[in-house]
């Protein structure tokens, strides 16, 4: 049986497997993954991101029991973790704060490290969810290393973007100033049992309003007076804000629910298609800029290629220069 097959037919073995020939950029990696595309486009990408710390893995970990227990669907875990600077490999492998799911046939976590590249998402993350979604798995999480700014890269994977926040992490504006809300659809407050929870929900409502104003204050006879303005286009999601305790499992439902919620929105006003197009478009430029590397490197010798980075290095000409001339083949 080919180990197309064999994947289509549930067997684990079989995705581990080709998870790791794919990791590596193997040549059966490559052939199985073309195979398998034509399966993919069924599952929900929920992409779960937010600064260090604030506990997205225990989220992770209780949301998979939620749709297991719940809705029987089988879910899949990436975990993008930091990079051994001694390896090269994951970090957080062993998925220390997942033991619950341990067993259970219906879920499969997989780590891989983000070997160096920006915004947390490792290049082949988007290869693994593909091989997930055409092995069945409904359900798809991708959890990400949480390096801030440039944290953003989620969004281009998933239809659900969950933007997870702590109280007690410092400034509670950071978020905001990182420009991270910009691609929550659901916002989640976790260690909700923390002092300062209060403040931390106060900022994000605050910043959620001035992107989306629902509301006018005035002054009238000198008391703030505060009346509701209907949002008048309907195809506005305004993202919720779920409280939870994730080790404790108390608010997960809730934002099970947000999820739900969201989903319908996207399949109602036609965006779940217009983000799986975005998604594959950008996994069609960002392959076609690794490949177009390979082929200039193929194409030159590496001594002329290193001696205009030392002209560079030494300002005798610009980056802007020595890229033209790379590409003159001079």
């Amino acid at each position: 049986m080919s180990l197309t097959n064999s994947i289509l037919e549930g067997n684990r073995l079989a995705l581990a497997r080709l998870l790791t020939q794919v990791e590596n950029d193997s040549p059966e990696g490559r052939a199985a993954l073309a195979d398998l595309f034509q399966h993919t486009g069924k599952a929900h990408l929920i992409g779960i991101t937010g600064a260090p710390g604030t506990g997205k893995s225990s989220l992770v970990n209780q949301l998979a029991l939620h749709y297991r227990k719940s809705d029987s669907k089988k879910v899949a875990i990436v975990a993008v973790d930091p990079s051994s600077p001694f390896t090269g490999g994951a970090v957080l492998g062993d998925r220390v704060r997942m033991r619950d799911l341990a067993g259970d046939e219906g879920v499969f976590i997989r780590s891989m490290a983000s070997r160096g590249s920006l915004g947390g998402i490792a290049q082949k993350t988007a290869s693994l969810v593909q091989i997930f979604d055409a092995a069945g798995y409904e359900v798809i999480f991708i959890e990400t290393v949480g390096a801030g700014q440039s944290e953003v890269d989620v969004a281009r994977l998933a239809h659900t973007t969950i933007v997870v926040e702590a109280p007690g992490l410092g400034d509670e504006i950071q978020a905001i100033k990182a420009g991270i809300l910009e691609i929550a659809d659901v916002l989640v407050i976790n260690k909700a049992d923390r002092p300062g929870v209060e403040n931390t929900e106060r900022a994000l409502r605050s910043t959620l309003e001035l992107a989306h104003p629902t509301k006018r204050v005035f002054r009238h006879h000198g008391r703030d007076m505060t009346i509701s303005a209907p949002i008048t286009d309907s195809s506005m999601w305004i993202p919720p804000i779920n409280k939870t305790i994730a080790t404790e499992g108390k608010g997960i439902a809730e934002v099970a629910d947000s999820i739900a919620r969201h989903a319908m929105h996207l399949r109602q006003n036609g965006d779940w298609a217009a983000r799986d197009r975005a998604r594959l478009e950008a996994e069609i430029e960002a392959l076609l800029r690794e490949a177009l590397m390979d082929r200039f490197f193929e194409s030159i010798q590496r001594e002329t290629y290193e001696a205009m980075v030392e002209a560079v290095v030494r300002r005798n000409i610009s980056p802007y220069e020595a890229v033209k001339s790379l590409l003159n083949g001079k």
